[in-house]
C-alpha cells in the first residue's frame, strides 16, 4: 500500500534529507496510540517512540518518549528552563502540521525544541509516527537523535 498525505510526504522528505532510508509503512487499522502502533508493527510498546507536544511560552516543545513511559512535564520544564503545559489538538495541528496521533519527530512546519527519552536509547529498532495516525517509520534511537538534533534526557515520570 502506498496511501499517502502531504504530511506523510513531509516526513518522507525529511527522512531522505537526513540520509535515512524511507521505512514508512501504512497500517489501515491505525497507529494512533502506542499500543495500537505496537500491535500493528509487532513490537513492544516500549519500542514505539510516541510524540508528545507541549506548549512553552515562546516555543513548541516535542518530547519523543518510549511508548511505555509517561512524560514528567516538570522534568521537561527544568530542562527547557521555562514552564510547559499540554497542547490542545488544534494548536498542535496549527504549529506542527500534524494531527494528534500522527505527530512525527521530523518534518515539522517550524522546528520544535526536541527532547528524546533516554530509555529509547537502549532499544533498537524503534518506530515513530510518520505524519498520520496510520503511518509509522522504523529507525534507531541513535539515528532519531541525530536527525532531529534532540536532547537525550531523563523525561520519564516516576
Amino acid at each position: 500500500m502506498n496511501e499517502t498525505t502531504p504530511s506523510v510526504e513531509r516526513v518522507r522528505a525529511a527522512l531522505l534529507a537526513a540520509g535515512q532510508p524511507d521505512t514508512i509503512d501504512v497500517f489501515p487499522d491505525g497507529t494512533r496510540t502506542a499500543q495500537d502502533a505496537a500491535n500493528a508493527v509487532g513490537c513492544t510498546v516500549a519500542q514505539i517512540a510516541k510524540s508528545i507536544v507541549l506548549r512553552a511560552a515562546d516555543r513548541v516543545v516535542l518530547v519523543v518518549a518510549s511508548g511505555a513511559n509517561r512524560v514528567d512535564t516538570a522534568k521537561v520544564a527544568a530542562l527547557l528552563g521555562q514552564p510547559v503545559k499540554p497542547a490542545d489538538g488544534r494548536w498542535v495541528r496549527d504549529v506542527t502540521g500534524f494531527a494528534i496521533g500522527g505527530v512525527a519527530p521530523v518534518g515539522h512546519q517550524s522546528p520544535p525544541r526536541i527532547f528524546i527519552d533516554q530509555d529509547l536509547m537502549a532499544l533498537d529498532p524503534i518506530w515513530a509516527a510518520a505524519g498520520s495516525p496510520r503511518h509509522v517509520f522504523r529507525t534507531s534511537a541513535k539515528a532519531l537523535a541525530g536527525m532531529t538534533g534532540g536532547t537525550v534526557a531523563d523525561i520519564r515520570e516516576g
